[in-house]
């Protein structure tokens, strides 16, 4: 993908290994790619191949162990920890296999979590409410806003982790395997609400997969293979 605008993210020969007892296993082995403004990106690979650790590393989650990650020019992993808290918080939405609701609570709620720890969240409370409330209508869940998780079917909860991770209108949604625990026409409908949400405007998508039907929906895509990521475009 040719694309005169400096990639949003970028990340610059990262490598990622850990330690085992005695040994030590890379997962990443010099990996390098251009997250571009607006665009769609699915990274497959088989189990094993390191597609979460490359997406937790995008996202500021988990430090590489050489290279470096650049958000929008700034090198994330030399900023303080309290700053790359802040990125996460409020440019990057997350999008996991597991839902990760807290089941004591209503699903607008869990909705408006993201926002409730960003200062002067209290005084916008209502309007953060109704943020919540528009992004389950915009998933189809409206009408569930007072149920909790437990009340809901997977792809129920997995729509509902979408909205959250929409909450702060963040610029990039980072989503690992995200019908990973879904049947096939469950995985569609939950895939059908996260591309809606993301379409239009500059909002990135990053999506990481074995499965090559969720990785075409995407615009580009890449193959990463034992650590490595092949810049074959499929």
């Amino acid at each position: 993908m040719n694309n005169p605008e400096p990639a949003m993210i970028q990340a610059e020969f990262v490598r990622k290994s850990y330690a085992l007892g005695r040994n030590t296993v890379e997962v990443l082995r010099g990996v390098s790619v251009g997250v571009h403004r607006g665009e769609t990106l699915s990274i497959m690979g088989v189990s094993g191949a390191g597609k979460s650790t490359l997406l937790h590393l995008l996202g500021g989650l988990d430090k590489p162990s050489g290279g470096r990650v650049l958000f929008e020019g700034k090198d994330l992993y030399s900023l303080s920890q309290a700053r790359r808290n802040e990125i996460r918080a409020t440019k990057v939405g997350f999008v996991f296999q597991s839902f990760y609701l807290l089941p004591e609570l209503d699903i607008v709620d869990n909705v408006m979590l993201p926002a409730m720890s960003r200062r002067g969240a209290l005084r916008k409370s209502r309007d953060l409410r109704e943020r919540a409330r528009h992004l389950l209508d915009r998933v189809g869940l409206g009408h569930r806003a007072e149920h909790r998780p437990l009340e809901l079917s997977g792809g129920e909860q997995q729509r509902v982790a979408i909205a959250r991770a929409l909450m702060n209108d963040p610029a990039v949604v980072l989503a690992d395997e995200p019908t990973g625990n879904l049947d096939s026409q469950t995985g569609e409908q939950v895939l059908s609400s996260l591309f809606d949400l993301v379409d239009g405007g500059d909002r990135t998508l990053v999506v990481v997969t074995h499965n090559e039907h969720i990785a075409g929906l995407c615009r580009r895509q890449l193959i990463l293979r034992d650590g490595c990521l092949d810049d074959r475009v499929v």
